[in-house]
């Protein structure tokens, strides 16, 4: 995990508090059992929170929501985003169902490349789709 303010909101001394985490979140813990993929015991219950399980599943969600916050300007908007923005080049799948499938190395790389300029790219091609659905819309209503 790296340094950043958000990671060290979220942390205690057993690594990320769900508490804590659903607090920075504006959710609720058993929404984030959900996200996480463990059961709500394991992140309410003092002798499981600290556990392998939960612990890897949140930091690795952390860890992307950190990565999201300078793009979004805050971490709810940045867990909406993990949670609900299609991604065109993983099949419109969401970040969370890429986790979840166990993909994060790729979401990482394709977070990499958005920082490395392909941001222009992604943006361009999300409003070439707005406009497209628009004028569907348009073509609807008539």
């Amino acid at each position: 995990m790296s340094n950043s303010e958000f990671l060290s909101d979220v942390s205690d001394q057993h690594g990320v508090s769900p508490r804590r985490l659903a607090a920075a979140l504006r959710t609720a813990e058993s929404e984030l059992a959900i996200v996480a993929w463990v059961s709500p015991e394991a992140l309410t219950k003092a002798a499981r929170i600290g556990s392998v399980t939960p612990q890897s599943q949140l930091v690795e969600i952390c860890g992307i929501i950190d990565r999201i916050i300078p793009w979004a300007a805050s971490a709810p908007t940045a867990y909406a985003w993990y949670r609900s923005q299609s991604l065109p080049s993983f099949g419109d799948a969401t970040a969370e169902e890429l986790v979840r499938q166990g993909w994060s190395n790729k979401l990482h790389a394709y977070l990499d490349r958005l920082k490395d300029g392909g941001f222009a790219r992604f943006w361009s091609a999300m409003l070439r789709a707005i406009a497209l659905a628009a004028r569907r819309e348009i073509r609807v209503n008539y």
